[in-house]
Order: structure tokens, then C-alpha cells, then sequence
């Protein structure tokens, strides 16, 4: 069985180091095993809950692209997109919207926490939520049930939000589905490890705690220069260490072999000093990122190319999502209005033996008309739909226009049937609604 794996990047700054070892790197993995399928995005609608600064957005989606292709992400094997290409996104994200609980939004570990900063500030409850901010739950959601992935590579600190994205997945299933999983319900996939890389002062590695080390900017000097300052205790040259809870050793550990590890944990236990013991890190850095930079470099001097791999991108996804946000229309009810019986107040019309034109939906999934006489003979034949949506505007445009429709329509005249046949039979209906 082909399974899907999706993640993306939120478009507010310069991707670091933990970007890379939290996301990054193990969605490329991923996306390079047998049998899996994989959707990668540029998070940039979310970048508008939390950024007001249209160059600063600008300058993200560029830099952020470039380290992705850098990193070696393969456009012809995946799909790499700007979220905000991909029109049905808003439109699921409405959907999903009007099944989720307000107390499932109040436990989201955002909302909770701009709520606890502004008790403590004395403020009000929800001074300065947006409603994006309160609702970023459902759009990452969104993201993920619109490709029905089955695994999404995270942080351990998003966890909660592809539960509550299984959450909307199963109240939805469960009151529209009609015996059918619409959605697939994610998983989560940490790698425990390295899933939440420390940054200089311990924390998790974040922008908003300005504690990050970079990946390309400012090359081999601004990683040099970003690991001088990693928080270390204050044992001296000669003095035994101890690893365990060293942020240093979190951060060599995410990029180092197990035998690496081994080596480095034993010199710092024999009094390997905190001075060598970061150029030892960055070395090992180095290594890695080195490659990768030089790479990224060449991208930001085209943007055309990447802009070029974004597009084609949406296509490959808008052929994923168009069809399936049909079917997620006509589960809820927005179905196209064709095909309705006539009143039965007209006893002239009904007593008509006029042709009619019939829709249905074959055991393919596809929608079809066909435009029968009233002997039942078969006048027109459609060729497959990707929705109910566009065979009713065909039916439509039969019916308003007559004949001269007939040579553009994707349809092929029934056994025996003459062009002339079909001009009578559509000339019949004309005006007439059944």
C-alpha cells in the first residue's frame, strides 16, 4: 500500500539547524522509501497568523524553497508547493471549521499559552488572539487531511496538533461519510532522537526564543559563531563532564554516527575542554551543511528556478485536491442543482413524451450523462467526470443551447443515431426543465 507523507515549514524567518533536523531532513528520508508518496509545502498562510511583515513573508517562502531543493528534496519525485497555490485549502479549512468544538480549539497549546501570558500580564483573557491564532489547529488540519497523508513528520511539541487533526477527521467521517472514510486518520512521525533540538540556552531551538543556530546564513562562520555561544557548565579544562542534559551534546548527537557518539561522550568524560569540544561540533556540522550551503547559495541567486518548481508543483497537487474537494462538496450537501423532476403541477409537460437526460455515477467513480429518447433509445453518451458539478454544466449548456453545443460537448452519439435525431430531441426540451 502507497502511504502519503506531508509536512511543511511556516514562511516567517530563515530556516536553522533545528528546522533542518526536526522536518527537514527526516521528510527527505522519507520521501526517498520504497512505496511512499510525499507532499511537501511552504506553511505560508500560517505564516499571516504570526507576521505582519509582507517583505519578511516574501523573503521566508525564497529562502525557506532554496533549502529544501538544497537539502535534496527531488521535485519530479514529490510534490512541493506553496500551501497558498492550492485554492481548496481555504475552502476544506471552512469545512472542517464548522465540525470542530470551540473546547477542542481552547486546549490547542497556542491558544492556552497566549492565554496564561495574558493572565499574567494582567491582561485580558484573549488580548491580541486573532482568530487565526485560535484556529491554526484547522488549517494545519487542512493541510493534512486535503492530501489524506498518513504520516506527518513533527516536533514533539505538534503532536497535539495532528491528534486533534485525527479529532476533525473522525467527526467528519462519522457525520458525512456515510459509511465511508473520507479521511485517513495521520500519524505523527517523531523521530525521538532528535525531534526537538536544544538551542544556545537550552530550550527548544526557536525563532521566538532567538536561541537558534543558523544552517546556511552567514556560511561556516555564522555556525561557528552561533555554537560558541551554546550554554555549557562551568567545569574547567581537565574536569570530568557528564553528556547527559549537555545542550552541546543534544545538538553534535543529531548530526554524529552511534560510533561518533561514543567517542565524543567519552572524551568529554576524560576532560575534553567546553572550547574544544564546540569545534569539535561544528566540524562535525560541517560536514553535513557544507554541501547543502553551497547549493542553496546557487538557488537564491534564481529564484526563477524555484519559483518554476513551485508552479509545477500546484499543478501536481490541484490534480489531488480539485477532485476530492468535489467529493467532500457533495458530502455536505453543495451539489450542483440539475436533473430536477418536473413539478407535477404542469399536466401538459407531463404528459409529453419527451426525451430526457439522465446522470449517474459508474462503479469508477466517475459521473456520466446520457441523453435517452423516449423510447429509451440512447441519443448521447458522456465521456467520464471528475464530478457530478461538471457533468450537470454540460447538461446545462445541451439544454440551453441545442445542436450547437453538440460539437464541443464530450459526448458520442448513440448506435444508429443521426445527427438530426439528436438536433429534434434536443430541440424538444428546449425550456423544458425535467
Amino acid at each position: 500500500m502507497t502511504q502519503r507523507v506531508l509536512t511543511g515549514i511556516t514562511t516567517t524567518g530563515t530556516p536553522h539547524l533545528g528546522n533542518y533536523v526536526g522536518a527537514i531532513r527526516p521528510a527527505i528520508a522519507a520521501s526517498r522509501e520504497p512505496g511512499v508518496e510525499s507532499f511537501f509545502f511552504l506553511a505560508d498562510y500560517h505564516a499571516l497568523i504570526k507576521c505582519d511583515e509582507p517583505a519578511r513573508i516574501e523573503r521566508s517562502r525564497l529562502e525557506i524553497a532554496a533549502t529544501w531543493l538544497a537539502a535534496g528534496l527531488d521535485p519530479s519525485r514529490v510534490t512541493f508547493y506553496r500551501q497558498s497555490d492550492i485554492v481548496e485549502i481555504p475552502e476544506l479549512t471552512w469545512l472542517l471549521t464548522c465540525v470542530a468544538s470551540k473546547g477542542l480549539m481552547n486546549r490547542a497549546h497556542a491558544y492556552k499559552a497566549a492565554v496564561d501570558a495574558n493572565l499574567a500580564a494582567g491582561e485580558d483573557v484573549d488580548a491580541g488572539v486573532t482568530m487565526g491564532l485560535f484556529c491554526y489547529p484547522v488549517l494545519m488540519a487542512a493541510d493534512i487531511l486535503m492530501f489524506n497523508a498518513h504520516r506527518v513528520p513533527v516536533g514533539r511539541d505538534q503532536v497535539q496538533h495532528i491528534e486533534m487533526a485525527r479529532d476533525l477527521a473522525q467527526r467528519f467521517n462519522h457525520l458525512f461519510g456515510a459509511g465511508r472514510e473520507l479521511f485517513v486518520l495521520p500519524e505523527a512521525n517523531v523521530d525521538e532522537r532528535v525531534a526537538m533540538l536544544p538551542g544556545l540556552d537550552g530550550r527548544k531551538m526557536s525563532k521566538s526564543y532567538d536561541n537558534t543556530v543558523p544552517l546556511f546564513e552567514g556560511g561556516a562562520k555564522g555556525l561557528r559563531d552561533a555554537l560558541a555561544r551554546v550554554v555549557t557548565d562551568s567545569r574547567a579544562p581537565g574536569e570530568a563532564k557528564n553528556p547527559d542534559g549537555s545542550h552541546l551534546v543534544s545538538i553534535y548527537e543529531a548530526f554524529a554516527s552511534d560510533s561518533e557518539r561514543e567517542v565524543f561522550r567519552a572524551a568529554l568524560r576524560g576532560g575534553m575542554a567546553w572550547g574544544d569540544a564546540k569545534t569539535q561540533v561544528v566540524e562535525r556540522i560541517e560536514r553535513d551543511i557544507g554541501p547543502l550551503r553551497e547549493r542553496y547559495e546557487e538557488l537564491i541567486a534564481h529564484p526563477e528556478r524555484i519559483e518554476a518548481s513551485l508552479l509545477e508543483g500546484a499543478r501536481k497537487a490541484r490534480a489531488v485536491t480539485a477532485p476530492f474537494l468535489a467529493e467532500l462538496r457533495a458530502a455536505v450537501g453543495l451539489r450542483p442543482m440539475v436533473a430536477v423532476t418536473a413539478p407535477a403541477a404542469a399536466p401538459t409537460r407531463a404528459k409529453l413524451a419527451l426525451p430526457t437526460f439522465k446522470q449517474y455515477r459508474e462503479a469508477d467513480g466517475k459521473f456520466y450523462f446520457k441523453l435517452a429518447a423516449a423510447d429509451g433509445r440512447v441519443l448521447l453518451q458522456s465521456a467520464a467526470f471528475e464530478s457530478g458539478r461538471d457533468a450537470g454544466q454540460w447538461v446545462a449548456k445541451l439544454k440551453t443551447d441545442g445542436a450547437a453545443a453538440v460539437p464541443d460537448a464530450p459526448v458520442a452519439h448513440g448506435e444508429g443515431v443521426s445527427a438530426q435525431d439528436v438536433a429534434d430531441a434536443l430541440a424538444a426540451l428546449g425550456g423544458y426543465a425535467g
